[in-house]
């Protein structure tokens, strides 16, 4: 499980440091693609897999679901993590979530997320101001 949150700092070349504490479950190698509020998503191999198998019972024949798997799959790639625990984030995906120079990397569960800091910045002030609010629309699932 991935949690926490850490700062960072991507490079000229687009690497970042991987956090240590996420570094031993991601492995060598892992998948990132585009996410969700404009960040990135990083996944296990193993959880991709599970993630696959979930597309694949989506429609074909609703556009919206031809949208996400196009949008979702096409910027999915394999990252390897060098000596240094760096990963090498590639240009469209660094444009895609608009990241610069700080970044943000958090734990979500099953993945992990990475953020331009300001970005993450923004995001959180805004749901922390509603958080109650959201939690409690998500008390029907038991939480």
């Amino acid at each position: 499980m991935f949690m926490g949150e850490f700062n960072n700092k991507l490079d000229t070349k687009g690497r970042m440091i991987v956090p240590s504490k996420f570094r031993d479950d991601l492995s060598e190698q892992f998948v990132i693609t585009r996410g969700l509020d404009k960040c990135l998503f990083g996944y296990t191999h193993e959880e991709w897999s599970r993630i696959e198998e979930k597309m694949k019972s989506l429609p074909l024949t609703k556009r919206d679901a031809r949208k996400f798997m196009r949008l979702f799959f096409s910027g999915a790639t394999v990252v390897e993590v060098d000596k240094q625990g760096r990963i090498n984030i590639p240009q469209n995906l660094r444009t895609y979530a608009g990241l610069s120079k700080d970044c943000t990397i958090i734990g979500v569960s099953s993945r992990i997320e990475i953020w331009d800091s300001e970005e993450w910045s923004d995001f959180y002030s805004d749901s922390e101001e509603n958080f109650e609010d959201i939690a409690e629309d998500l008390i029907d699932f038991d939480l």
